[in-house]
Formats: C-alpha cells, structure tokens, sequence
C-alpha cells in the first residue's frame, strides 16, 4: 500500500457518501420538526444505548464479510474485538471519533462527535447494497445526502 491510513482517510472524506440514519431522509432546513430535540433526546437517554446497538450490528455484521482496520485518534487497529468496537462506536457518539476503514481503505465509515447517524464513505455498489441490507436489518435507514452546487451555496450566502 503506498498511501498510509491517515492519506487514505483525508482522500475517501472526498469521496461519494452515505447516511447510516434513524431516520429515512435528510431533515429539510426548513422543517418546522424539532429535528435537534429529537437529536438530543435520542443521545441523553436509554435510547442511545439502543441506537448504538443498531450501529454496532451493521458493523460488526459487515465485519463477518471485510476486514474493518479502526482508528479514534490513537493509532489503527485491524478487526478489534467486537466488544471493544462496540464500545468505541458508543464513546463515538458521547462526543468522540472513529474512522473505521473498509479492506484497508477501499472505503470508510465515521462516527463522531455526538452524532446519531454514520457515514459510509466510497462504498463499490456490492458494499453499499449489502450496507443497506445489514442496516435495514438493523432497523436503520441508508441515504445520500442531496448533492449541493456552488451556485446553490453562493445565492444562499
């Protein structure tokens, strides 16, 4: 491999990506829900643990399948124990980070800073579908995030 992790990881954050969400689609800006209520109760009560679990079972499935090397911020790990993954991917979610690449980089998955979804990065079409499948499963939904024009970013600026 000529590239080394931290390279690859800066180079897939370019990449394509996808949602691993509880919910089916992005919440419109213009929403008149309570998205961040919703967000913040889901991640202060007995209902993170659950959330964590429907994350931790699409990685650790995904797992049975490619090799996952995982780093948050001290140093790469190749296939960890899948009780200690499951730990890291709840810190994750309190307000740390983890990167978790897909067979040494081909793609990548996030979690991080308290948020309640994960982002699959550069997945081939055979990785996404099965994805989907471990997180349909799960009770989670997978969706990419409309793409943004700069025309679009400048009128709004």
């Amino acid at each position: 491999m000529d590239e080394n992790f931290d390279e690859i990881t800066e180079r897939l954050q370019e990449a394509p990506y996808w949602v691993v969400d509880f919910l089916p689609m992005q919440v419109p800006q213009e929403s008149r829900g309570q998205f961040f209520a919703v967000e913040t109760y889901y991640l202060a009560s007995e209902h993170r643990e659950r959330l964590v679990r429907q994350f931790a079972d699409v990685v650790l499935n995904l797992n049975c399948y490619h090799d996952l090397t995982v780093d948050r911020g001290e140093g790469w790990i190749k296939n960890p124990d899948p009780a200690t993954l499951v730990t890291w991917l709840d810190e994750a979610m309190l307000g740390g980070h983890l990167c978790v690449l897909i067979d040494d980089g081909d793609a990548m998955i996030t979690a991080s800073d308290g948020d309640t979804h994960l982002t699959l990065y550069n997945p081939s079409p055979d990785l996404l579908q099965l994805f989907t499948q471990l997180a349909t499963a799960a009770g989670l939904h997978v969706w990419q995030p409309p793409k943004v024009s700069n025309c679009w970013l400048q009128s709004t600026i």
